[in-house]
């Protein structure tokens, strides 16, 4: 591997960081009393001067990048920004122990959404904006936002190692050059319209930015204590609830559908069908819970808070507007499934995604077909379009994986001192990305009281969601080779 041309362009996106923590900075500079701009402008300094390093005195020349290559340009960029990243924590201090200053940048990057503060309304809005400009940064993906600033071949390999085959898979035929233009132009679309539905319902300019790049991102990362429960504003829930499950669907399909002005596009595929009826089953289950169990004397306002509880857990955003830690256990039951699943791939969200699990189910669902008709031919489609059998594998492989990782981790977490459904809960919230669970890291929890130890292996957990595995599989091996 070329390791000069791996640290050109991870140097590009410790650029990246370094802009939007001078824009966090400059923001912290024009708010009155604002004490994080001393610790966000000297961070950008850092990290900006360690982004230029080797753009400066490192040729980059015509070398063609290599998977190998890029995958590591991919592992590399997330690791040094989350490191990057946690500097304006650090250096503000208070709450920000060093592992907490750490934790919550990788939370924000994984877009996981987990926290170690008790009392997020007294940090100044400049770090606040800071803390939720991690999430919408890793939420497009950090690769895919600088590779727009590079060669197309090069850019090509990047985002094809950053982001799933899978994903792809479903704008077949459009050019590979042109896949993560449209995903960034939806995305910041997406973003642009949320913020000002969320401006017309009358919230403030500020938890209007950051609620609308919180949703898009499916962080959930929120600047009130109590999340969104704070405002007791319904249209504003709405809007949230629409952004959270357009932030789950695929966003080349969002872009043909909205952008190009051919919604049928939506309806028009069998994951998003399946996403949605999921989702809207969850919703009634919940809903009549609540009802019959829940102490809700409202249909209305049992439908309200099922509907938004559910759209943010499925799509791993973590939004709250109730503790869900007191509902009854088939509620609590249904949004831990929620958050197994998720969303559709190609979007923002996290966890297995509907799309490996539409394609694991109808594998089976083939094999027992041909174990009662052997002399059958029959095919796995999704979405009109065959699957070789090396995709069903690929998702048989990564269910797997992704469920042998979540039970160690959760082994680990009960063996270090956490209750069952703390353990179990945590462990699928952080390789899931989804932020909260259940047990004391409840909706209106956070992970502050986590020991170090669960706190680094919950960091581990996030970035081995975020990057789907496999990434960071294949960097090992190519490290043992190399």
């Amino acid at each position: 591997m070329n390791w000069r041309v791996i640290t050109w362009y991870i140097g590009i996106s410790l650029l990246l960081a370094a802009a939007l923590m001078t824009v966090s900075g400059i923001v912290a500079c024009c708010t009155s009393g604002d004490t994080s701009r001393n610790p966000l402008l000297f961070s950008a300094y850092v990290t900006g001067t360690a982004g230029f390093f080797p753009l400066i005195f490192v040729r980059k020349g015509q070398h063609k990048l290599s998977f190998k290559e890029g995958n590591c340009i991919v592992v590399g960029a997330w690791l040094l920004s989350c490191l990057f990243g946690m500097l304006p924590f650090l250096l503000y201090g208070r709450e920000f122990t060093p592992i907490n200053a750490i934790f919550e940048s990788v939370s924000g990057f994984t877009t996981t959404g987990a926290s170690i503060l008790n009392d997020i309304e007294s940090l100044p809005k400049g770090l606040q904006l800071w803390r939720i400009s991690t999430a919408w940064e890793g939420g497009i993906g950090i690769v895919t936002l600088f590779s727009m600033f590079t060669g197309r071949t090069d850019k090509t390999t990047l985002y094809g190692a950053e982001i799933s085959n899978v994903a792809r898979e479903y704008l077949f035929g459009v050019k590979k050059t042109s896949f993560a233009n449209r995903m960034l132009i939806t995305y910041v679309a997406l973003t642009l319209v949320t913020f000002f539905s969320l401006k017309l319902t009358g919230m403030g300019w500020f938890d209007s930015v950051t609620n609308a790049m919180s949703a898009c991102s499916t962080c959930g990362f929120c600047t009130r204590n109590a999340s969104i429960a704070f405002y007791a504003n319904p249209a504003a829930e709405i809007v949230l609830t629409v952004a959270m499950l357009a932030a789950g669907v695929h966003f080349g399909i969002l872009f043909l559908a909205f952008i190009k002005g051919r919604p049928r596009y939506i309806w028009k595929s069998e994951t998003i069908r399946v996403f949605l009826c999921l989702v809207g089953i969850a919703i009634v289950i919940v809903t009549a819970d609540l009802m019959a169990k829940g102490n809700y004397s409202s249909f209305s306002h049992a439908l309200r808070d099922a509907s938004f509880q559910v759209a943010s857990i499925s799509t791993t955003t973590g939004f709250a507007t109730q503790d869900t830690t007191l509902w009854p256990p088939l509620s609590m039951s249904v949004l831990v499934i929620c958050s197994l699943i998720c969303g559709c791939s190609g979007s923002t969200s996290g966890g297995i995604k509907v799309d490996r699990a539409i394609l694991a189910a109808k594998g089976i669902y083939r094999k027992v077909k041909l174990a009662v008709t052997p002399n059958g031919i029959y095919l796995v489609r999704v979405d009109g379009r065959t699957r070789s059998g090396e995709q069903v594998s690929d998702a048989y492989g990564y269910v797997f994986c992704y469920l042998i990782l979540m039970v160690v981790f959760a082994a680990v977490n009960i063996a270090l001192g956490l209750d069952f459904t703390t353990g179990v809960t945590a462990s699928i919230a952080c390789i899931g990305n989804v932020g909260p669970g259940f047990g004391n890291v409840g909706s209106m929890s956070n992970y502050a009281d986590f020991p170090a130890v669960l706190k680094a292996t919950g960091m581990i957990e996030m970035l081995i969601g975020r990057l789907e595995i496999f990434p960071i599989l294949y960097l090992f091996r190519s490290i043992r080779n190399s």
